[in-house]
């Protein structure tokens, strides 16, 4: 599968007639009856989620960037074999199979979406954004990915072509950011803390070394 400029391309093997696969439901229903029970109070579940969504989970993905960065070798078998290179690190797992990476470029900046359903590598990245899993999202990214990065606050050249990646149950990405300037001689571990979740997605940019000291 390819990307395209501002196009998109998709081929979809598995069964998309919920928005919710059969396990979603079974969730929603268990999550339902215990909060009507009075078991679980709603807002303290969705405050684990957001912290899994954007503390816990990305932190795999952004080692494993970190290391991409740093380690000329890694990179190289990463552009090969993702799903071993990654794997290596012990970030395998359910939907971390079928892994591609996709570097980002001066000329070529790269975005994810699954544009049927909500395809995501949950053993790289963690839970899905909500955002991710919405219509307008996979939808609006397709036709208008420019004004999408807009909204999420990332204005790129117009001579930086963007390119859409259908992830599906074959395939899944990891966007690979650009490392930011100025962090010659940082170590993996260090770098590591500039790769944020929308980057890996690539609905944003790695952190600039200045916004993490003024965060």
């Amino acid at each position: 599968m390819s990307g395209h400029d501002d196009d998109h391309h998709h081929h979809h093997d598995h069964d998309h007639g919920s928005e919710l696969s059969p396990m979603d439901l079974r969730v929603r229903a268990l999550q339902s009856l215990l909060t009507a029970k009075g078991y679980i109070d709603p807002e303290a579940l969705d405050r684990i989620v957001e912290t899994y969504e954007t503390r816990v989970g990305p932190h795999n993905g952004a080692a494993v960037v970190a290391r991409a960065w740093t380690d000329p070798e890694f990179l190289d078998w990463l552009r090969r074999d993702a799903t071993a290179a990654i794997a290596s690190m012990g970030y395998s797992g359910r939907q971390g199979e079928h892994m591609t990476v996709i570097e980002n470029t001066p000329e070529t900046h790269n975005m994810v979406v699954c544009t049927l359903c909500s395809c995501y590598p949950w053993s790289v990245l963690g839970l899905p954004p909500v955002w991710y899993k919405s219509a307008p999202y996979r939808s609006r990214v397709v036709r208008e990915p420019r004004a999408v990065l807009a909204e999420f606050g990332v204005e790129l050249p117009e001579s930086t072509r963007i390119r859409v990646w259908d992830s599906t149950a074959e395939t899944r990405y990891l966007v690979l950011p650009m490392r930011p300037a100025d962090t010659e001689g940082w170590s993996a571990e260090r770098l590591a803390t500039l790769v944020n979740r929308d980057a890996m997605i690539g609905t944003g940019l790695a952190t600039s070394p200045d916004a993490l000291e003024e965060a």
